[in-house]
């Protein structure tokens, strides 16, 4: 396989935005891989194509967009966190994608653990202004990513602050985004109203913790959530779930 058909093959899990001018290069790249036990350099072909493939964990990444090569346009951002969004407007991107052998399972978790472990790895380069988690379209601070999702390396519960969007809507609840990619379904969370915007967020929190673990909404049923009590949730088609407070 050649470098344009692997580059073809493989969709971005994660993206890196530096201030444009500031997008490391092929030599920053082996620079940080001879001093790191996070990952090693698989591949590297001539500077001028801007990527090159890393390994973590046994899995390989190519990073796409390193100083160089072409330019990669920015990834959809629908939602920033610790970010301004308005001073993201001159940035770069540097995209991490699973590597042609991972093809059909980059939805995976132990491959979702890894690529966020090696986006954590790789944000130590250079300056990056904000950590980009491609399916949830968000843009999140680094040191906020990384605070949200090392928890849960260590058994914590799912990040769904990183991983995961959580939006406002307009009747007052909530709707993720990003969730979607790992068990094929959304929801959208509502109240009668008597809970307050902070215990619903929390409810969101928790519920996409749950849902990452027991999998896609078959039929109508409760969860029980850790400190924020039960939810009732049910299918609206077989892409979306309607929870709602108990």
């Amino acid at each position: 396989m050649d470098a344009s058909d692997q580059l073809h093959d493989c969709a971005p899990l994660a993206a890196l935005l530096y201030d444009t001018g500031s997008v490391p290069g092929i030599d920053e790249l082996i620079g940080a891989a001879a001093g790191s036990k996070d990952f090693t350099l698989s591949h590297v072909p001539p500077a001028g194509e801007g990527w090159a493939e890393v390994l973590r964990d046994g899995l390989t990444f190519d990073l796409r967009g390193l100083s160089g090569g072409p330019h990669l346009p920015m990834p959809e951002i629908d939602l920033a966190l610790g970010v301004d969004s308005a001073s993201l407007g001159d940035v770069s991107a540097i995209q991490i994608c699973p590597g042609p052998h991972l093809a059909g399972a980059q939805r995976l978790l132990p491959v979702i653990r890894v690529a966020a472990a090696l986006t954590i790895a790789l944000a130590r380069i250079g300056h990056p202004r904000a950590i980009c988690w491609v399916p949830a379209r968000n843009a999140v601070d680094p040191e906020l990513f990384n605070r949200a999702v090392r928890p849960w390396f260590e058994g914590g519960p799912f990040p769904a602050l990183a991983l995961v969007s959580l939006h406002r809507i307009a009747t007052g609840g909530m709707a993720s985004e990003g969730l979607k990619f790992m068990i094929g379904q959304e929801f959208v969370l509502t109240s009668d109203g008597s809970k307050s915007v902070e215990h619903l967020g929390r409810v969101a929190l928790r519920l996409v913790d749950w849902l990452v673990a027991h999998g896609p909404i078959m039929k109508a049923g409760e969860a029980i959530l850790a400190g924020t009590g039960a939810v009732f949730l049910e299918t609206q088609d077989s892409t979306s779930i309607v929870a709602r407070c108990a």
